[in-house]
């Protein structure tokens, strides 16, 4: 049965302050949506943003700024291992507007800030197999099952230096499905490379939990600001592929 996560309150994501949040699954089935939500993504290659936006920015970009101006900020949630939910929150501040990507497990005091896409990017959350995992489980009680759309939605939260063959593909089918990009092989290409703005790091095991290298990450251990090992173990289980 799909749980009910249509009136979620703030009290709700433990540890994180934030304005009245709403579900909006809604959102997900308007290309213009991924135009915007996508567009981090892009950033460091021209190519990429063309192909992306194309003839839709200014659609596009009167879309963002609606959904931004809303007082209620969005939020999508996706199912992982251990009960948890990878949540998605658009914070909508005039001054600071960002999407944050949260672990949140109900027994938990505090969910865990796993990356914030903004002007002061930190991240990334996700590597390319715990991306996919999370999109391909097939778990109730999120937004959508669709593995497309939740593929495309932690996509920004995710960085990875060892894609392995057939990640373009994976992606493309995705853009494929989701957005009205003209050439999405080529658009999983382009956005495959860069990885926006974090760039792609190295993912190791590191006793027992999965560290990466990012100089933003808070599954950086070498980093003063990631999350205590305890946490890190916790954010491995709930993310284990």
């Amino acid at each position: 049965m799909m749980a009910d996560v249509t009136n979620l309150h703030p009290d709700q994501i433990p540890g994180y302050e934030s304005g009245p949040l709403a579900h909006r699954p809604e959102l997900l089935d308007d290309p213009l949506f991924w135009a915007g939500h996508l567009y981090s993504c892009a950033m460091g290659e021209e190519t990429a943003k063309e192909l992306l936006l194309g003839a839709d920015y200014d659609a596009a970009l009167a879309f963002h700024n609606r959904m931004l101006a809303h007082p209620d900020w969005p939020v999508f949630a996706v199912p992982v291992n251990e009960g948890c939910q990878l949540r998605v929150v658009y914070r909508n501040l005039e001054d600071d507007a960002g999407t944050d990507y949260l672990l949140h497990h109900p027994d938990w005091d505090r969910a865990e800030l796993l990356a914030s896409d903004d002007g002061h990017f930190m991240g990334p959350a996700l590597s390319w197999p715990e991306l996919t995992a999370a999109a391909d489980n097939g778990l109730a009680g999120g937004s959508t099952t669709d593995p497309h759309a939740r593929l495309l939605l932690l996509l920004p939260a995710f960085g990875d230096a060892a894609v392995p063959a057939g990640a373009v593909e994976r992606l493309a089918a995705a853009l494929r499905a989701r957005t009205a990009t003209d050439d999405p092989d080529r658009l999983a290409a382009a956005l495959l490379k860069d990885q926006g703005q974090c760039g792609p790091v190295h993912w190791t095991a590191e006793r027992g939990h999965q560290v990466n290298d990012g100089d933003l990450s808070y599954r950086n251990p070498a980093n003063d600001f990631a999350l205590p090992t305890d946490r890190l173990a916790l954010v491995t289980a709930a993310l284990a592929i």
